[in-house]
């Protein structure tokens, strides 16, 4: 599993930790908002995942379509889980069976949320959500509950910064590829 993450940021987050503020404007954020409909900390954690390197690049700079390598201090991490976890899968027709449609990975992302909130009441069990990269193809993409907290490993298998020389040319193949600027 894929996972990019920002150690520079107001809220730096370390590469196995979740967060557990929320939600925010990401789609499968599974917190609940205040009584004043605000994000707020709490028990529930996400972290986003991908299966691939690109595609966890892609979905966290397409907002701009810029890959910054230096703001806020970006790292890509990679790890192999450590347990078996339990998804619920979306890819398939499950989502047209619970009323919903393959729109919930690329439409409206406060529906998303909504969705994500009520399976999470719905399915205890399970540990997150298995859904398509709506930038990368629809790659698979999960979004890590904290109840899949015991599969995180102690160490990832790959660990670094985007300015690591290193990372140059997965970084410039990734840009060129999905016709992303690389800063």
């Amino acid at each position: 599993m894929w996972r990019l993450h920002f150690t520079g940021s107001l809220y730096p987050t370390p590469w196995h930790e979740f967060r557990y503020y929320g939600p925010t404007s990401s789609r499968f954020d599974h917190h609940c908002p205040n009584a004043n409909g605000e994000s707020q900390t709490q028990n529930r954690g996400i972290m986003y995942l991908t299966m691939n390197g690109p595609a966890c690049v892609a979905e966290v700079y397409q907002a701009t379509r810029i890959i910054d390598r230096h703001s806020r201090s970006p790292w890509l991490s990679a790890f192999r889980f450590a347990t078996d976890i339990q998804l619920l899968d979306l890819t398939g027709i499950f989502t047209t069976t619970l009323g919903a449609s393959s729109a919930i990975h690329s439409g409206p992302r406060p529906r998303a949320r909504r969705w994500a909130q009520e399976l999470y009441d719905a399915y205890p069990r399970i540990d997150g959500i298995l859904y398509c990269s709506s930038m990368y193809g629809n790659a698979p993409a999960v979004a890590l509950f904290e109840r899949g907290e015991r599969a995180i490993p102690k160490l990832p298998a790959f660990h670094r910064a985007l300015n690591d020389p290193a990372m140059s040319a997965l970084l410039t193949e990734t840009a060129n590829n999905l016709s992303y600027q690389l800063v």
